[in-house]
């Protein structure tokens, strides 16, 4: 179980020396990642500690801050984001539902590791119970490379974190001067600063001209209107994603089931679909309570019933998330039921 004892948690607040008491309260909640990373030297972007610098340093670093937002910054763990778990989800998620309740606190800024940042976005996009701006924001650049892009990022997340534009929006990603919706967002490259992306559904706005510019909402549930409630949670159902692929067999699905796996994200060949070598596996999954959501490994589209043989079975469409993200959804929809129906109501409409 993840406590929060055992890391650097002090409340570390970083004002400007003339407190403006007409400017927003912005609370920053440090995990580390490549934003907080350090390099021996500043053309090296490859290699570089991860999660190395306190969030007073990054605070520091971007003295504009204070011109904009009373801003106080919280080392809530350091951690490389491949390393994030379950537990600091939900111990991170309840840490936000906390701060926001305080009615000085205008809005929450978080930095995150980008290797999972998207699924830390999506998790609190369900969990988070208030309409407050809870803006992710991450690097790609370590903070000691030559143009590194955690400053600016840094500076644009407490600005939109800060207007009332990004009330009610749910939970955003703000990197590359782009507005991110946390269910629809992913990481699409693996090095390069625009690497965050909704290829077909779109982002939701810019940074223009210093300012956040929204284009488009979701229509999607999220946040202060979503049924899930992990005030008394301190684990999540294990769910494991088995991915489909040429000659495919039910190898991966049988373990998972042996495992203790209560759910299962099959990341699909086009439509969600998978090999007859494997269906057996997925069917006898499912036929034992295991539930199984189709999603698919394409990036884009919505999954839906394309064979009868699979909705007979019980495997479920994961609608347009993609698999790390069904997963997320599965993991909270099983603390609520095990009800097939149920749950896919709940993929259709989060």
């Amino acid at each position: 179980m993840f406590k929060r004892h055992l890391i650097t948690i002090g409340i570390v607040s970083i004002f400007s020396s003339c407190y403006a008491s007409d400017l927003p309260n912005i609370k920053i909640l440090a995990t580390g990642g490549t934003i907080a990373g350090t390099a021996p030297s500043e053309t090296q972007m490859t290699g570089y500690k991860a999660a190395d610098l306190a969030i007073e340093t990054l605070l520091k670093a971007v003295p504009a801050l204070n011109d904009i937002a009373n801003v106080s910054g919280e080392q809530f763990i350091k951690l490389s984001s491949q390393n994030m778990t379950d537990e600091i989800m939900l111990s991170l998620a309840k840490r936000c539902n906390e701060l926001l309740l305080d009615p000085s606190v205008k809005g929450i800024v978080i930095t995150h590791g980008t290797d999972t940042l998207e699924e830390t976005a999506y998790f609190l996009n369900l969990t988070v119970k208030s309409k407050k701006p809870v803006v992710i924001v991450g690097s790609m650049r370590p903070a000691t490379a030559l143009s590194a892009d955690g400053p600016l990022n840094l500076f644009n997340a407490v600005k939109i974190a800060a207007s009332d534009k990004a009330i009610g929006k749910g939970v955003l990603v703000a990197m590359n001067d782009e507005i991110n919706g946390a269910r629809d967002v992913t990481k699409t490259n693996t090095s390069t600063v625009s690497t965050f992306k909704a290829p077909e559904l779109g982002l939701l706005g810019y940074m223009a001209a210093g300012k956040p510019e929204f284009l488009k909402s979701t229509e999607k549930k999220h946040t202060y209107n979503s049924e899930f409630d992990i005030q008394k949670l301190d684990k999540l159902p294990r769910v494991d994603i088995v991915y489909s692929y040429v000659n495919a067999d039910g190898v991966a699905v049988d373990a998972f089931s042996k495992a203790g796996a209560k759910g299962i994200i099959l990341a699909g060949t086009g439509n969600g679909s998978m090999h007859d070598n494997a269906f057996p596996s997925l069917a006898k999954a499912s036929e034992s309570g295991i539930v199984v959501v189709r999603s698919a490994r394409t990036g884009n589209g919505m999954v839906t019933i394309s064979h009868q043989e699979w909705a007979d079975a019980g495997l479920l469409e994961g609608n347009t998330l993609n698999p790390q993200k069904a997963r997320i959804l599965l993991q909270l929809a099983l603390t609520k039921t095990k009800d097939l129906k149920e749950i896919q109501r709940i993929f259709n409409e989060y």
